[in-house]
């Protein structure tokens, strides 16, 4: 079987600001590109002015998600049918189910679909300790878990890796990076991928009041921490030398 890529993620945008140029590396040296998305992120941004009603939220941000797969040269893209809570106040965030078992075996069924060769999921921080992002990684290390011990299991990895010597708000902190890459060659794709998610630009600019353009704001440099196999080798594509 080729090379086939399954990013877990917990709403639309996930995989664009994380991961967008490492899928788009990777689509373009041939790898089949699935995206799953736990929530339609139902309880996000409107957009300022709002773009849409939080009741059609979710459809738009579910359409934000497919222009950013074709983007990225992803062929598939899936939905589970959790929804995403709305902030509490102070900007409160919330996970979107508390059975991570029946979460973990969501995911499980899909990958037994998918047939991954490579999972790339969030990190154990939830990136900047996001409780959805957390419960995402949670259950897909545990739908893993389990495939481990039946029969050969994809390889692991998950984003926003810390790399030593560096600071970035969304490093998951206890992932140390096995791969970085410099996706700076994909740039342009990955902000094509990023203005598709028109709804949540201006929570993006927000976070970075010293910035005007959604471009930006998009990473040069990504990185991957390797959970499954726990002692290597690395995935060979995954390695800034297969370019």
């Amino acid at each position: 079987m080729s090379d086939r890529l399954l990013c877990i993620i917990a709403h639309p945008d996930d995989e664009t600001l994380f991961a967008g140029g490492m899928l788009a590396r990777l689509s373009q040296m041939g790898v089949e590109i699935h995206i799953l998305c736990a929530t339609r992120g139902e309880g996000g941004d409107l957009g300022d002015p709002p773009i849409t009603t939080r009741e059609l939220l979710g459809t738009v941000r579910e359409q934000e998600l497919r222009c950013a797969a074709r983007e990225l040269g992803a062929t598939g893209v899936h939905f589970l049918e959790y929804v995403d809570p709305t902030a509490g106040e102070g900007d409160t965030l919330y996970p979107y189910t508390s059975d991570i078992e029946g979460l973990a075996q969501r995911f499980a069924e899909s990958i037994e679909i998918i047939q991954p060769t490579l999972i790339l999921t969030h990190g154990s921080g939830g990136e900047y300790g996001h409780p959805a992002h957390v419960l995402t990684h949670t259950a897909v290390v545990q739908a893993h878990a389990k495939m481990v011990t039946q029969r050969q299991a994809p390889h692991l990895y998950t984003f926003s890796a810390a790399i030593p010597g560096k600071k970035d708000r969304v490093f998951n902190l206890k992932d140390l990076a096995d791969i970085v890459v410099d996706v700076t060659p994909w740039l342009p794709v990955k902000a094509a991928a990023a203005e598709c998610h028109r709804t949540q630009h201006s929570l993006l600019l927000r976070r970075h009041p010293d910035v005007e353009a959604v471009l930006d704001v998009m990473r040069s440099e990504e990185s991957l921490h390797r959970v499954w196999p726990p002692n290597g080798p690395n995935m060979s594509i995954l390695e800034p030398s297969a370019q």
